[in-house]
């Protein structure tokens, strides 16, 4: 068995989105009994993370209240490199079953540290995002910070269904020529709207 980690490492010069606070990751010693422990602050909303359906969705439920049978699927990889939207014609010709995850590779993932990574990333057309719904997949998962920008239309379609998002992921291009693999992709048991995710991709040999 292959696995391949599709996580960012967190860490504290790690980018925000804009107006957003940047994170903080702060080690504290206590030196008179050799101990070492981390404080964390941060937004949901940094590094690879999961949106839940309260996010954008008025009375959604938090991820902690989503079965965690939802965070694990048989993954299908979505090559979307080169593309400025990303349309319904991706997915038209795959073979896709209820609670299974899409995973879309743009190559965002690595410009995770440019300037730019926020600001001019390819985005979904709703009518692959309604393509998705009508699928009752599980999750998505893309290596952008967004399948959107603002009014978040995407995301609404998706999160009314409830189906989760998984954003700024990384390493796909190793699921390139993988033709099966399952997706585990576990939130932190936050009581939010969204949480940092551990995203791995299991692989039989």
């Amino acid at each position: 068995m292959k696995i391949i980690d599709l996580t960012h490492n967190f860490t504290k010069t790690m980018p925000a989105f804009p107006g957003d606070d940047p994170p903080l990751l702060i080690e504290e010693r206590d030196d008179d009994n050799k101990i070492v422990h981390y404080r964390i602050e941060t937004g949901m909303h940094i590094g690879t993370h999961m949106d839940g359906p309260l996010h954008m969705v008025p009375n959604g439920r938090m991820l902690s209240e989503i079965d965690v049978s939802a965070f694990i699927a048989a993954g299908h990889l979505i090559d979307a490199r080169k593309k400025a939207r990303l349309d319904a014609s991706l997915i038209a010709d795959i073979d896709i079953s209820p609670r299974d995850c899409v995973l879309f590779y743009t190559g965002w993932d690595e410009r995770f540290d440019s300037p730019d990574f926020y600001t001019s990333y390819p985005v979904m057309t709703e009518k692959l995002a309604h393509a998705l719904t009508a699928k009752k997949i599980s999750f998505i998962g893309i290596d952008t910070p967004s399948p959107d920008r603002a009014p978040y239309a995407i995301h609404r379609i998706l999160l009314k269904e409830e189906i989760l998002i998984i954003e700024c992921m990384n390493n796909l291009s190793y699921l390139l020529t993988i033709n099966r693999f399952e997706v585990i992709a576990l939130p932190a048991k936050f009581e939010a709207e969204a949480a940092p995710v551990r995203v791995i991709a299991r692989i039989e040999e």
